[in-house]
């Protein structure tokens, strides 16, 4: 298993203010203590296997991901009972992706948040991110 002594997400064990909500055989479904103020209830479906972004993922972690991400789902709407979901990946520095490990962002929306309605795109279609034309 390809793995990486100094990635955080190899090593959710490491981090105390890692929680592994759920697990099966190939990827966790974790939820970090210090990101549950704001994007109250979200998480990260991770491969356990050191992969840098989404392109990289066997077809069993593809569907292991699918899994977790159903059983996630089942879990937050219990306990959170949010409005809806955003859910995304982020692949290359310039995407914002900040750790290089394969990560789904999982993130309950509700309807009383202040950017209730902006989507996973809302940043992206702004005229300010139109591209330069040479």
């Amino acid at each position: 298993m390809s793995y990486d002594e100094n990635c955080p997400l190899c090593n959710p064990h490491k981090d105390k203010e890692q929680n592994i909500v759920l697990e099966n055989e190939t990827c966790y479904f974790l939820q970090h203590n210090k990101h549950q103020g704001v994007l109250e209830g979200s998480g990260l479906i991770v491969p356990k296997k050191h992969h840098i972004d989404a392109f990289e993922l066997t077809q069993e972690e593809w569907n292991d991901t699918y899994e977790l991400l159903q059983e996630a789902k089942k879990v937050l709407d219990k306990e959170y009972s949010p409005d809806g979901y955003t859910l995304g990946w982020n692949v290359g520095k310039v995407s914002n992706q900040e750790i290089p490990h394969s990560h789904l962002h999982v993130i309950p929306r509700y309807n009383d948040e202040p950017l209730a309605g902006k989507g996973v795109r809302y940043w992206l279609k702004q005229e300010g991110n139109r591209r330069l034309k040479s």
